[in-house]
């Protein structure tokens, strides 16, 4: 493979160490396929109507080494200052064995969703100890793995009340005017659209409930106030109305639990367990709710099941992607979590336990109580008479000044009005912080003796809102607290799990690429994660620079005039993209534009998200060869006319080819007044080589964790951010810290901006012909699997050249016919060779979708092709009767250790299931449980750890 050098003739060599093949292996994959070389396998893949299109205009990549150092100096313009600005975002200590056996761990970080439990029971046990955790502490009995951030799980809390309440009589939802400014900027973007009038207001002045069909309350209040809710809570009980309150779960060790108090969901951050700032995320957002409820609750659930042995094995239960089978249906279009983080602020509360996680607690309280009564003595009014972390000042016209003495001692407050600021403590805060507050009040006066309000100082907290239930009683947040016994934890959940650290994962339409080292690498430098997302502007000129050059990279990437990185997830950045075409709509008075054309193929969240914003979906059909069928696009388009707002459409097609007229769809669809979605997830098979922003697209968004490079850290986080033509740029996500104030779809203005970085580091590394020649490779890799397997398995859809783009759908359900082989045990078989399996039956049931990315060596490839074979021939010898239709390798998958130790009953030989090739005596992967039973864990969901009592038992 050649390499790039510099003036100084000093090679980059990571464009080699990103892509798998060899160039003698490249070679001899064209030989395969009959080309000479890329460029003509290029010419024959993509269509002429979109050839030439791309409009990536780079420089050579930069070696690791120059790359990083650019990064570093990029970095050093962020200024570190102490934060007191709190609002939802606190400092914190990420304890050091989480973040080097966690965060830092590709184990953890390339592993993939759990939708193959079987593969995936580390990473759900760390789920399920997350749910355990949200459980206990808001008290509440269901609890999701994670959501994207607090604003958005409020607004998911918003139309679950909506979807659930008994008050029917109007669409107002209350909102207290103590909730964090960027959750009401959320809200109001989520309701709008949706009809939904948020009534922002004082709880304590309400008079009437009746109105509204649900209610939302910060508990603490975002001003630092604790208000004892229960009253109102009955009160908006009795109007038939549904209670949201957003908690703060280190608050939730010393106060009473809202599920106590009454409330029907809890949500909220759980950044402040061990999730460093970063700039606004990612953080894991947390969604709990009453049993009664549990099928309607947003995002993932995990729950406990059974094998096939009859033993727990863990799963994710019921509305897990259902999206993809209700589809405009679907209660919500999130399709993801924030696993990785979700696992770090589990790890962190086993790691402390209940007794470290109370002991923090009261520090925290104990120091903000010890702070309010220096401030009194200092002569400053504290507005607050109860509290647990959070003081808002009276501070008149003294503030402006207060504020800049602040920023000369490197301490930024809360900035409230001109006439208060805010406070808010946290677990990093020391007496010497305290002490350096005071003194910025003090005016010349005597500092408070500290050690003297310490010994004397009450509680402020109030006696009615006492925490009384225990919290955490399970045992695994009462054992793992040295460093040994959490670092041996945490390796033995990581051994349980197959990642991209120990083999290929071809999933179709997820992209499971490298994450190289040295894109992560920045993502743990405090100057990226010790940044608060709303600290003043001038202390972030290095955020500044690195999202304004990534906007200017990913818009070369994608021919569009314009990027917003704030949407922190492709069904986010689904949501912007649809947002903008509305907004832009409804500004020329095209207020009646309210159709959105989606093939039939569609990804599910396209359905969900155009119903998200009160579009109304009109399928159109595909032809025999999975292309949209355009004359029946045409008619729809036409019949339409008037009303149509857009299409939304994937390409390279969710099928997994190039479609020839996507040039003349666009065209179809601007011709009759609409706008054109080009949802990006795809994007892999296209830098470099097409730009969709240039062949129609009118938006797109990108999924970062996908085509560029960010990890899927087992389910997230992702990032998605969204490119537009320049008529739709006055139209992208505002924040109340942009310029543009209003269009929020995330809590912080630049999203999940911490690890912007990988992304950066991976387009500089690459350059333009490096990221132009990931496409190819992929392109090629993904043809030479279906080269290879074809006459095993059909190809279900080609090109017109017979070509695949990125990733091939094979055919399974003749196999069914003629075998009784299904689709899961092919997937389930793929585990006894070390495999994730392909993307089962999406787009087409009964199939397997498969992507090798540009990552993978050709050994790979073909240790992949072989074990495919190898499970052809299995088959094979099903239908001829040399293996039982019911007792077979297949049907039994996988196969455990624990199987070979006992009474071997089957059919067939122990060496054929668990070494079914020479090559896995060497380096075998043993799957912790059998093959679970789904319906099983459905029919008995049980989605928190087993009782005390249970464990008694065992």
């Amino acid at each position: 493979m050649p390499t790039q050098t510099n003036a100084l003739g000093t090679a980059n060599e990571f464009i080699a160490r990103h892509i798998g093949p060899r160039d003698a292996d490249t070679q001899a994959m064209l030989d395969l396929l009959g080309y000479a070389d890329l460029e003509a396998l290029s010419t024959s893949v993509i269509p002429d109507s979109i050839k030439g299109t791309s409009v990536l205009d780079m420089g050579p990549g930069q070696s690791e080494a120059d790359a990083l150092a650019a990064i570093k100096a990029i970095a050093g313009k962020n200024q570190l200052f102490t934060n007191y600005i709190g609002q939802g975002y606190y400092g914190t200590h990420t304890p050091s064995p989480i973040l080097r056996n966690l965060l830092e761990n590709p184990a953890w970080y390339t592993a993939y969703t759990p939708y193959q439990p079987e593969i995936s029971q580390g990473r759900l046990e760390s789920l399920l100890n997350f749910q355990t955790l949200i459980s206990d502490l808001t008290g509440l009995p269901i609890s999701n793995a994670s959501l994207l951030d607090e604003g958005t799980a409020a607004a998911e809390a918003m139309t679950f009340c909506k979807r659930l309440s008994k008050n029917k009589a109007g669409n107002a939802f209350f909102a207290s005017r103590h909730c964090h400014p960027q959750t009401l900027d959320v809200l109001r973007t989520r309701a709008e659209p949706l009809g939904i009038e948020v009534v922002v207001g004082d709880e304590r002045e309400l008079t009437d409930a009746s109105p509204y069909f649900g209610a939302l309350l910060q508990y603490p209040a975002s001003n630092g106030d604790l208000f004892d809710n229960a009253e109102l809570v009955e009160r908006f009980h009795a109007a038939g109305a549904l209670v949201a309150v957003a908690a703060d779960l280190l608050a939730l060790t010393l106060l009473k639990a809202p599920g106590e108090f009454g409330a029907d969901v809890a949500l909220g951050s759980a950044q402040r367990f061990g999730v460093p700032l970063g700039f606004g995320g990612p953080h894991a957002a947390y969604f709990a709710t009453r049993d009664a409820f549990k099928r309607d609750m947003p995002g993932r659930l995990v729950g406990v099941s059974i094998d096939r042995h009859g033993k727990p094995a863990l799963r994710l239960a019921m509305q897990t992607r259902e999206q993809h089978i209700r589809r405009e249906k679907a209660t919500s279009n999130i399709c993801t979590a924030q696993v990785l983080l979700a696992n770090i602020a589990s790890m962190y509360a086993i790691y402390h336990g209940p007794q470290g996680l109370t002991r923090i607690a009261k520090r925290v309280h104990q120091l903000t109580a010890i702070l309010a009564q220096g401030l009194a003595k200092l002569g400053v009014t504290v507005e607050q008479q109860s509290f647990f972390d959070t003081l808002t000042l009276t501070t008149g016209a003294r503030t402006a000044e207060l504020h800049a003495r602040a920023r000369e001692h490197r301490i930024n407050l809360r900035v409230v009005d001109d006439q208060r600021l805010g406070l808010s403590l946290d677990e990093t805060t020391t007496q010497a912080s305290v002490e350096a507050l005071w003194a910025i009040f003090a005016d010349g006066q005597a500092l408070p003796a500290f050690a003297e309000l310490a010994a004397t100082i009450p509680s402020r907290l109030p006696t009615a809102l006492l925490r009384e239930s225990a919290i955490l009683a399970h045992p695994v947040f009462n054992r793992y607290h040295s460093e040994t016994e959490l670092m041996r934890y945490m390796r033995k959940l990581a051994d349980k799990d197959l990642a991209l650290d120990r083999s290929m994962i071809p999933l179709g339409s997820c992209t499971m690429k490298l994450n190289a080292a040295s894109e992560m690498i920045p993502v743990t430098w405090a100057e990226f994660g010790n940044l608060h997302p709303f600290a003043p502007a001038e202390q972030s000129e290095g955020y500044q620079q690195l999202t304004t050059e990534l906007e200017a990279m990913l818009c070369a990437a994608t021919g569009y005039d314009a990027v917003s990185l704030q949407p922190n997830a492709g069904s986010q950045g689904e949501y912007a993209g649809l947002l903008a075409i509305r907004a832009y709509h409804l500004s020329r008075g095209d207020d009646q534009r309210d159709i959105c054309l989606i093939p039939q193929s569609a990804h599910g969240t396209n359905p969900a998200t155009a119903n998200m914003v009160g579009m109304r979906v009109v399928v159109t059909a595909c032809d025999a060869r999975g292309n949209v069928d355009i004359a029946d696009l045409k008619a729809k388009a036409e019949e339409h006319r008037e009303r149509l707002a857009a299409i939304m459409i994937t390409y390279p097609s969710t099928h997994g080819v190039f479609e020839e007229g996507i040039r003349e769809i666009c065209e179809i669809i601007h011709a009759n007044g609409g706008q054109v979605y080009i949802d990006g997830a795809n994007m892999n098979a296209m830098v470099g080589l097409c730009a969709p922003g240039q062949f129609g697209g009118d938006v797109s968004h990108l999924n970062l964790h996908k085509t560029f490079c960010i990890p899927h850290g087992g389910g997230g986080p992702g990032v998605g951010p969204i490119g537009v033509k320049a008529h739709l740029a006055p139209f992208l996500p505002g924040h109340g810290h942009l310029a543009r104030k209003e269009g929020a779809v995330s809590a912080a203005p630049f999203g999940s901006a911490s690890i912007l970085p990988i992304t950066w580091m991976y387009i500089r590394m690459m350059g333009g012909a490096g990221l132009r020649r990931a496409s190819q490779m992929a392109i090629l890799n993904a043809n030479y699997i279906a080269r290879r397997l074809e006459e095993h398995y059909p190809v279900l859809y080609t090109g017109t050249n017979g070509l695949v783009a990125h990733e091939c759908i094979l055919d399974l359900r003749p196999l069914k016919d003629s075998s009784g082989i299904s689709v899961d045990d092919v997937a389930k078989r793929l585990i006894d060779f070390g495999f994730h399996a392909p993307t089962m039956s999406f787009p087409v049931a009964g199939t397997l979708m498969i992507e090798p990315t540009e990552s993978e060596s050709k050994e790979e490839l073909d240790r992949f092709c072989d074990a495919m074979i190898r499970i052809r021939n299995e088959i094979r010898a099903v239908e001829t009767g040399a293996l039982d239709a019911n007792d077979n390798p297949l049907k039994n998958a996988p196969h455990t250790a624990a199987e070979l130790v006992g009474e071997w009953t089957h059919p067939y030989s122990r060496e054929q299931a668990v070494y079914p090739t020479a090559s896995l005596v060497d380096g075998k992967y043993w799957p912790p449980v059998g093959r679970v039973d789904n319906v099983f864990g459905d029919r008995n969901l049980v989605c928190a750890c087993p009782s005390i009592e249970a464990y008694q038992d065992a």
